[in-house]
């Protein structure tokens, strides 16, 4: 049986929970909740301190220590943990609500089972298709969780200046509104990192509004080159980065006084390499935070979120508390709220986790704020659904009817044959290769080389309705059979990104994202195979959690019966739009060499 969670009623600030966090520390008050007998795992120590109860009033922790009798109460709730650890509540530093194809509503009731009860989100996959509107949505949707869901404020929109055209615009005015609103926490990744080196105005006025209203300036540094251009762009302030895939990245964002993000996400396995930087280099722990960048549906409900992550990393050779280290305390402390979250600690939130296996990270019971939300991984409470406008939803403008005939690619007059620039997707990883390959001319139009894993790739307009599109060739999927698969989420712009070996299918799956307003679905000789609708925006559904991980779990499976055997190839897929990450995209302007920021032609 579950419980409904009316909308949450913002907390106490510690000062105003003071008197009654005294009175129970002291016993001259009984507390709303103790729990007896736990082995304490506290983060600031790095000690794990056997028979230890705690005590929480008002929502917070008012003792941590040895003996709690004194704080109960005939109405105290008295939980013994019977000698297993109490463990801080999970937090995600990095991450994009969007990328989990859901709601906030729905990603809180599909991540709290996994332990996260604090999580900083960027949401602008949003921001690029309605603007500010679409961050004020996801703002006033995450203070109404019942854990803290603290909202960076976009900094990219477009990602790219000049390379691509988002369905909105945010600037500086935007930036410094949005610093007054309650819950933005500070400014989300900063991806144009060749603007802050070059002291780009709209950057710099960002940064700089930012840094005056004291919040937090999030990172985004995604060049292997670690000369001048990266000191130029640490110089301008950003604090955090999530895009080094090195131990030398790690190594040197550390140096240089930032915060080393490592991500684990759905398709993203940055931790391994990098975490050597502690456990071979000796560098630092404090340093280093974890966090999951991009996760959708299939992986929250069938694998886990940040509890993932940690046991991941511990799975690398990071002692356990280090790793909740860094999912817990170091994230509070890097975004300026160690006061409230990342620790069991007096007067702060009462999130934290009942575990019965530290190693293997066992979750047994999730508490947040002195409520038990979750055990045995079952969410026990009920958030209700909140419904988005109709402003939100069909955004998915075409201008017209797609047919095959969009999706040629005419050849130079008189050639047999090409060399055309390929887009090559590596396993794992956010970046792409700038590959190349001959490819036959027939008819006057260049042909797919299937048996080289080389397909087609489009990108269609889907803000304006202006019926453009552009094509070209990608590598790395390695579909078998006639085949398409069109999503309306591609990172960052959000047109929508079709991807075939036949363009039929790629015209007839391009239409259906028209009709429902957006999503995903993949196409085999005209016949529709799976489909996730994401009405909102077209990047998120307003379905359950579960409901939209059985319907990616289909496509997957889709995918993969049309010989596409990549991890998670579907990540991959919406990130081929994404021109700050070398090496080349596809934008609605052409084919960008992200290396050098520079549209090149299709042909060689």
């Amino acid at each position: 049986m579950t419980t409904t969670i009316p909308p949450f009623q913002k907390p106490k600030t510690w000062t105003e929970a003071a008197p009654a966090l005294v009175d129970v520390a002291m016993g001259r008050r009984p507390a709303d909740l103790v729990v007896r007998d736990g082995r304490w795992v506290n983060v600031h120590s790095g000690e794990i301190v056997a028979a230890t109860d705690i005590a929480v009033v008002e929502g917070r922790f008012a003792y941590c220590g040895p003996d709690a009798s004194h704080c109960i109460g005939e109405n105290t709730l008295v939980v013994d943990a019977g000698g297993r650890y109490l463990v801080p509540g999970l937090c995600d530093a990095h991450m994009h609500v969007e990328s989990g194809m859901v709601t906030v509503t729905e990603f809180c009731r599909a991540v709290i089972p996994h332990g996260t009860t604090s999580m900083f989100i960027d949401p602008h996959e949003i921001a690029n298709v309605l603007g500010l509107e679409g961050v004020r949505l996801m703002h006033d949707e995450a203070v109404d969780m019942p854990v803290s869901v603290h909202v960076q404020m976009p900094s990219c929109v477009p990602s790219a200046p000049g390379l691509e055209t988002p369905g909105a615009l945010i600037g500086p005015a935007e930036v410094a509104e949005a610093m007054g609103w309650d819950n933005i926490i500070g400014l989300g990744e900063v991806m144009n990192f060749p603007g802050v080196a070059a002291n780009d105005a709209k950057m710099r006025g960002e940064i700089d509004a930012t840094v005056a209203a004291g919040k937090t300036v999030g990172g985004h540094y995604a060049s292997p080159d670690l000369g001048l251009p990266f000191h130029g762009y640490v110089a301008g302030g950003p604090e955090d980065d999530h895009e080094g895939t090195r131990i030398e990245d790690a190594i040197a964002r550390v140096r240089q006084g930032m915060k080393a993000m490592l991500r684990l996400g759905s398709a993203w396995y940055d931790v391994a390499t990098q975490i050597k930087a502690v456990t071979e280099r000796g560098i630092d722990p404090r340093n280093f935070i974890l966090c999951t960048d991009d996760s959708h549906s299939g992986t929250l409900v069938n694998e886990g979120h940040m509890n993932r992550v940690v046991r991941h990393a511990i799975a690398q050779g990071l002692k356990p508390v280090t790793a909740i280290q860094m999912a817990t305390i170091n994230t509070a402390q890097h975004f300026r709220l160690e006061r409230e979250l990342g620790s069991i600690a007096p007067g702060r939130l009462a999130d934290f986790l009942i575990v019965s296996d530290l190693a293997a990270l066992a979750i047994d019971e999730v508490w947040a704020r002195g409520v038990r939300l979750a055990a045995a991984g079952r969410l026990e409470v009920d958030i209700p659904v909140r419904d988005y406008p109709a402003s939100a939803k069909q955004t998915v403008r075409l201008g017209k009817v797609l047919s095959a005939q969009d999706f040629d690619i005419a050849a130079p007059a008189g050639a047999n044959e090409v060399r055309a620039r390929v887009i090559g997707v590596i396993e794992n990883q956010a970046p792409t290769r700038a590959l190349e390959a001959d490819l036959a001319v027939e008819d006057g139009l260049v042909a797919m080389d299937r048996d080289n894993d080389v397909c087609q790739i489009a990108l269609v307009e889907r803000h304006r309705g202006t019926g453009a599109v552009v094509n070209g060739f990608v590598s790395g999927f390695g579909y078998l059979e006639d085949c398409a698969l069109a999503s309306t989420v591609a990172h960052d712009s959000h047109h929508m990104i079709v991807v075939g070996t036949n363009k039929a299918d790629m015209a007839a799956a391009a239409n259906r994202l028209g009709e429902v307003g957006g999503g995903v679905v993949i196409f085999s000789k005209g016949k529709e195979l799976a489909i996730v609708e994401m009405p909102i925006a077209g990047l998120m559904s307003n379905e359950r959690a579960e409901i939209v991980a059985a319907k990616a779990e289909k496509l997957t499976a889709a995918m993969r019966a049309m010989g596409c055997s990549l991890n998670n190839a579907y990540m991959q897929h919406s990130l081929l739009a994404l021109v700050v990450i070398p090496e080349l995209r596809i934008s609605d302007m052409g084919l960008i060499d992200v290396r050098t920021f520079e549209k090149v032609d299709l042909f060689v």
